[in-house]
């Protein structure tokens, strides 16, 4: 029976090399001269470190810039509240949402449930798995949730016969 997963995912390596563009640009850029203005990684975890609120912002802007030319949603990215660190030097949190939550889950597999579409959904970890006899049902199902859900990124991947 063909099947495939929806699924919501990052490429590490990816996000490594747009956090390094990012701080060569920094170190670079003129309005940035003498400032302590960097991003560091930690698995899915990132911390943007600034003078203040403004070059924080703009720090921001460079990050998402870079994470989108290499291909990385930012609709991925969950940033937290501004911090002061010590005196004027502020940190940011960005955490990078991988997998799908288990309330989404439910609600891809409503929503695929209401449709009337003859595919079955069944919740696996972090993933939704759709199966279904024809492959252009799954393909309706495909175009289905691309449209609906839009505030969060998904893939669609292992697609099999």
């Amino acid at each position: 029976m063909p099947s495939f997963d929806i699924v919501s995912q990052v490429n590490q390596q990816e996000v490594r090399n747009a956090l390094d563009q990012c701080n060569r640009e920094i170190t670079n850029r003129f309005d940035f001269k003498g400032s302590d203005a960097r991003v560091e990684q930690n698995e899915y975890v990132l911390s943007a470190y600034a003078d203040d609120e403004f070059k924080l912002r703009q720090l921001s802007e460079v990050l998402n810039g870079k994470l989108t030319k290499r291909g990385i949603d930012i609709r991925c990215l969950q940033k937290g509240l501004i911090e002061k660190v010590s005196g004027n030097k502020v940190k940011q949190i960005i955490t990078i949402k991988v997998g799908i939550e288990i309330e989404l889950a439910k609600k891809i597999a409503k929503l695929i449930k209401d449709s009337k579409l003859k595919v079955q959904t069944s919740i696996q970890g972090d993933a939704v798995r759709v199966s279904g006899a024809k492959k252009d049902t799954l393909q309706e199902t495909i175009n289905l949730v691309t449209k609906s859900v839009a505030d969060f990124p998904l893939q669609f991947m292992n697609f099999r016969e």
